[in-house]
């Protein structure tokens, strides 16, 4: 049974409302992708004025600068299942403390990729900072990849697809142990939602951990706004929601700007709506955007968008 019009809002007030200080983190990782461009992703957000829209919504927004991350051209690959994994590991470290402290500060983090490996470090500071105060850590994956390979059933190589798996424990022990503890929540406190590309190992390990999974079959079904209500109500008995927004969960009619498009994702007002219904029924946290690959853009257009995706959870309305 779905929780009424007083439900949801029982549901939002029982959880602490998200700061009002924001931290900007940046991360520009390309190494956990094959396609190279979205190390720029960070200074694209910035220039489509993300800090100026936060900032007329009266957050007060604190721009850390970038974390710093060795190029491909620096690094060599010891291992081709897991792809340039010590440069990853390594920053995915300091990020881990960066997220840890801004919440420790009461701010909020959010996390501009790069690709998403950037979550392995995000989700680890989250996960720390939650176990330090006895809180339930809750992750909204908005993708339309499942991320759920290991280095065992990884058809590429490439980390970015192998964060939801290190997260919930699986995997390599360098990518699991990222914050010193595993897993960093527990399966039925994961939803992937948007999902429509997921290799068959995934399918296994998702169903083997049980990890809820909402994809676009149950979007065009159902509709975003009762996807998103089903989501929540999950969520509800946890304390902190992270959300992981990778921009690939937006049709590429919409966002050109990823490396990794599939076809048939979420449209503009789909995408809009999804970020609505965090904001209004739960909240957020913490946030990632990742994914934005400026080179493969049109006029800077994807950057734009995800600023005012990032906005519409964060309490930009219509009206």
């Amino acid at each position: 049974m779905m929780p009424d019009v007083d439900g949801k809002a029982a549901m939002a007030a029982s959880r602490a409302t998200p700061s009002h200080d924001i931290d900007i983190i940046g991360f520009p990782m390309d190494l956990g992708a094959n396609r190279r461009g979205v190390d720029m992703g960070p200074s694209a957000l910035r220039i489509a004025g993300l800090e100026e829209k936060l900032t007329a919504l009266g957050y007060r927004v604190h721009d850390q600068g970038n974390i710093a991350i060795g190029i491909k051209e620096c690094q060599t690959i010891t291992n081709r299942r897991l792809k340039y994994m010590h440069e990853i590991v390594r920053t995915a470290e300091i990020l881990s403390k960066q997220v840890a402290s801004s919440l420790e500060r009461g701010h909020m983090p959010l996390c501009i990729g790069g690709d998403h490996s950037l979550a392995l470090g995000s989700m680890a500071g989250v996960a720390a900072h939650c176990r330090k105060h006895d809180r339930k850590l809750g992750v909204i994956w908005l993708d339309a990849h499942a991320d759920a390979n290991t280095d065992k059933t990884t058809p590429s190589g490439n980390i970015h697809g192998m964060v939801v798996a290190a997260a919930l424990g699986l995997g390599h022990p360098e990518l699991t142990g990222i914050g010193g503890f595993s897993p960093k929540l527990a399966p039925q406190h994961f939803a992937i939602v948007g999902v429509r590309s997921i290799d068959p190992a995934e399918k296994e390990i998702i169903q083997q951990l049980g990890v809820p999974v909402y994809t676009m079959t149950d979007v065009d079904r159902r509709g975003m706004d009762a996807v998103m209500t089903d989501v929540l109500r999950r969520l509800n008995a946890v304390d902190h929601v992270h959300v992981s927004f990778d921009l690939d969960c937006v049709d590429p009619a919409v966002a050109a700007g990823v490396g990794t498009p599939v076809t048939g994702g979420l449209t503009y007002r789909e995408a809009h709506l999804c970020m609505e219904t965090i904001a209004e029924r739960g909240g957020m946290h913490s946030l990632d955007v990742v994914e934005l690959n400026p080179i493969l853009d049109i006029r800077n257009q994807s950057a734009r968008l995800t600023r005012d995706l990032v906005a519409s959870g964060l309490g930009q309305r219509i009206l």
